[in-house]
């Protein structure tokens, strides 16, 4: 339900903070106090076209804001998270709009920027106005089929219909992906069977990307890594001459070592240790030239290998780059280009089978759209004879309405439109609501169509202009039925009448006020016990007296 509307700098109204509760809220006040004006502002704040000509007179911009308390299943939830706005079901919904004096306008939902046109559709959801001064609700005549779907309760035609347009849909997307694949058959199986030929020649293997790298890198750094070897070796001496100086120097420790021989001394005993370290060293000089030697013959690597290896990782990797995967996943892509090859070879047949299923698929959905056009027409007539019943206590007697099932392109919904069409006067012929009726018997027609629907409504809805031209019991019964539809829904009529204002549970008095040269609207809350002199004025005018005090209380009795 409508919770709130903020309203700020709107055409006459300079501050304006109402609350709302369910059942039916009656708009009052004398023509020109500023009725249409509350309208322009709520419709602004859902979405409705505004411009520049709202802004107060002096002031920079006009603002309003509806908030709005609604059920966790409510459809608009589901909106928003299709356009990824953050919402919370468990808090007001708020919806607000700035129009700058210049005609710049921004849109918000719960304080998050969106488009007009977003907030339109979800204004569309939230609020039905019903009368001259807005075009969506039953004017709009795309809303018309899914209301005569709700009153006719085919839903198992419904849902067959969206199947059968589902398969047939998914059916012919598969089609056409064959035959573009046929189409583009010649240049993809010529590419694919060189990219086949192209792998197969390579035969690449796993693991081989990081194993030539390795191996490159090596010999990369071989041939400095033997020229220092062999430096090393040259150190060590290739032909024995190191070896040769140092037994030289063993043999001539040795002889002066057994020249002292006979004593302990300390110089005896420093021949030995050096003799013993000659000794060793001879011995470690042979391992150390054989272990060089050795490591040489590691490195000294065949003439040639390091282009091989090259070439063979760049032809890898290029090939990688070509077909947009890792080397490593070379087999894998070859396997795929041999799948796409042999889907090729059968894309004749698969045509045939998926021409088939398209054909039995458009079968399927033709018997559907047809039982659900039959079974529209039959809900259209017990509409037609639903609403005709409301139309005379409406004063509305002389007038027609009739529900048109027409063709229509095909569509999830079926193959129809459906449209509303009114006569107001006999002889005249059926036309679109808002070019036959006027503002009242517009509001009137939408009254009988909500009443014939029986069916409990998502959104607020707002009556405009009902009573327009009508009194006494014809509007007792407008009355009468805004208050039975209030029972399921949350409904606000703007009136004239003192019977409909007597059938609100509650009324919101609209007055205009000027002091010098500033005009401002103002909303009052009408509280139970100024009820009866409200209505009472609405029937007698500025001199109220208590024939009509006793008729005011006559009226919000029944």
């Amino acid at each position: 339900m409508l919770s709130g509307l903020s309203v700020r700098n709107v055409v006459l109204i300079e501050s304006l903070d109402l609350t709302f509760s369910r059942g039916l809220s009656a708009l009052t006040g004398e023509t020109g106090a500023g009725k249409s004006i509350l309208l322009d502002a709520l419709g602004m704040a859902a979405g409705a076209r505004s411009d520049r000509g709202l802004v107060r007179a002096g002031t920079e911009k006009a603002s309003t804001t509806a908030s709005f308390s609604l059920h966790s299943g409510h459809p608009v939830w589901m909106m928003l998270a299709e356009q990824d706005l953050d919402s919370d079901a468990t808090e007001d919904l708020r919806l607000r709009r700035v129009i700058s004096a210049d005609g710049r306008s921004k849109a918000y939902v719960n304080d998050q920027p969106i488009g007009v046109k977003v907030l339109s559709a979800i204004g569309s959801i939230l609020l039905e106005v019903h009368g001259q001064h807005d075009g969506r609700g039953l004017l709009d005549p795309n809303t018309h089929i899914g209301m005569l779907d709700n009153f006719g309760g085919y839903d198992a035609e419904l849902a067959a219909v969206r199947d059968a347009y589902r398969d047939r849909r998914e059916t012919q997307k598969a089609l056409d992906a064959l035959l573009d694949r046929q189409a583009k058959a010649g240049e993809d199986r010529e590419f694919l069977e060189l990219a086949i030929a192209e792998l197969d020649r390579l035969d690449p293997r796993a693991g081989e990307d990081e194993t030539l790298a390795q191996e490159r890198r090596f010999l990369q750094g071989a041939e400095g890594a033997l020229s220092e070897l062999t430096a090393a070796q040259d150190t060590l001496g290739e032909g024995g001459e190191f070896e040769e100086r140092l037994t030289r120097a063993l043999t001539g420790i040795e002889r002066i070592r057994d020249k002292f021989s006979d004593g302990d001394s300390k110089a005896t005993r420093a021949l030995q240790a050096a003799a013993e370290s000659l000794e060793r060293a001879l011995l470690e000089t042979n391992d150390a030239r054989e272990a060089v030697s050795h490591a040489a013959d590691a490195f000294d690597v065949e003439p040639g290998k390091l282009e091989r290896v090259e070439e063979r990782l760049f032809s890898l990797r290029a090939a990688a780059r070509k077909y947009g995967v890792g080397i490593d996943d070379l087999l894998a892509k070859r396997a795929e280009f041999a799948g796409e090859l042999d889907a090729i070879e059968t894309v004749e047949a698969d045509i045939g089978a998926t021409v088939k299923r398209r054909d039995a698929a458009k079968v399927a959905y033709d018997a559907a759209a047809q039982s659900l056009k039959k079974a529209r027409k039959r809900a259209a007539q017990q509409l037609d004879q639903a609403v005709m019943t409301e139309l005379p206590p409406l004063k509305m007697e002389r007038a027609r309405f009739v529900t048109d099932v027409l063709d229509a392109p095909e569509s999830v919904f079926g193959v129809d439109q459906v449209r509303f069409t009114v006569s107001t006067n006999p002889g005249t012929p059926l036309g679109p609501l808002d070019k036959i009726a006027s503002g009242g018997e517009m509001a009137r027609f939408a009254l009988a169509i909500k009443v014939a629907l029986a069916a409990k409504t998502e959104s607020v809805m707002v009556f405009d202009e009902v009573d327009q031209g009508v009194g006494g019991a014809v509007a007792t019964a407008v009355g009468r039925r805004l208050a039975k539809l209030s029972e399921t829904a949350q409904v606000f009529v703007v009136t004239h009448s003192p019977q409909v204002a007597a059938s609100a549970d509650r009324q919101f008095r609209i007055e205009k006020t000027s002091t010098g040269t500033t005009t401002t609207t103002h909303v009052h809350a009408v509280s139970e016990t100024e009820r009866e002199e409200e209505i009472a004025r609405m029937l007698a005018g500025d001199r109220i007296t208590d024939e009509a005090r006793a008729a005011a209380r006559q009226l919000m009795a029944r």
